[in-house]
């Protein structure tokens, strides 16, 4: 497979001919609302929506934080075939948005798409972050992929590992976010990317989402920390790169 990176979330994923893009976000840095308060973009994507070309579907972990659907990825969204994501995104955002719940799959081309648990915070805060899900892609002849969207949880990568044993890939979103709003991790902190790849055992990490936003508070250097002795399993892409893996 291959994947290039735009920046925060978003990258596209080309795997036995079929091309998906992760949570589409393109706008310029700046000061984002959500609700009474705001996320602030300090950096900009490594390239736009018009360049990421034909996809076959949007792997979208959730609608309702600008840092991961942004206004140019919702304009983006309305030319793609299909968007598989949460019950509650496909409620707010209509057609081509399709949900995928945990345990279900759909084919996409050549590729299994499947639906698996996301938590994006501490145990009970379900209710004020909202609904959050990941995706197992696989396919006969096709190597295994994993990608977390914004997870905290290593009790979900425990699921995640039980349910489809090892991954060959595992896309992590790992920027250790915080907000006033949660006390605790938003996200997969750089030392539990590191555990969660070692739990799945997966052969490739690829971290997404931890930089580019102000509230991460985990980065490149911290995951460089975290992962020294991954050597070549690791690969920590800058904005426009990209890596093929097998």
């Amino acid at each position: 497979m291959r994947i290039r990176y735009a920046g925060g979330p978003t990258a596209v994923l080309e795997l036995g001919g079929v091309r998906l893009l992760t949570d589409p976000t393109f706008d310029e840095p700046g000061d984002y609302p959500i609700g009474s308060r705001k996320l602030t973009k300090t950096g900009v994507s490594a390239f736009g929506a018009a360049e990421v070309g034909r996809v076959d579907a949007v792997l979208l972990s959730h609608d309702q934080h600008p840092d991961n659907l942004d206004r140019a990825g919702r304009a983006y969204l309305s030319g793609v075939p299909l968007v598989l994501s949460t019950r509650a995104a496909a409620e707010r955002l209509g057609a081509p948005v399709r949900a995928l719940p945990d345990g279900e799959s759909v084919e996409v081309g050549g590729v299994r798409v499947t639906g698996v648990p996301a938590q994006h915070g501490p145990d009970g805060t379900e209710h004020l972050v909202g609904e959050v899900t990941g995706f197992v892609l696989s396919g006969e002849g096709l190597p295994t992929v994993y990608v977390s969207g914004d997870n905290a949880s290593l009790d979900v990568v425990r699921t995640v590992a039980a349910r489809f044993g090892r991954i060959d890939v595992a896309v992590l979103f790992a920027g250790g976010a915080r907000t006033p709003l949660v006390d605790g991790y938003l996200t997969l902190t750089s030392d539990d990317a590191a555990v969660a790849a070692d739990l799945l055992g997966a052969r490739h990490v690829v971290p997404l989402h931890f930089e580019h936003w102000a509230h991460f508070t985990h980065g490149r250097e911290t995951l460089e920390r975290a992962f020294e002795g991954f050597g070549e399993r690791l690969s920590l892409l800058s904005p426009g790169e990209s890596v093929t893996l097998s």
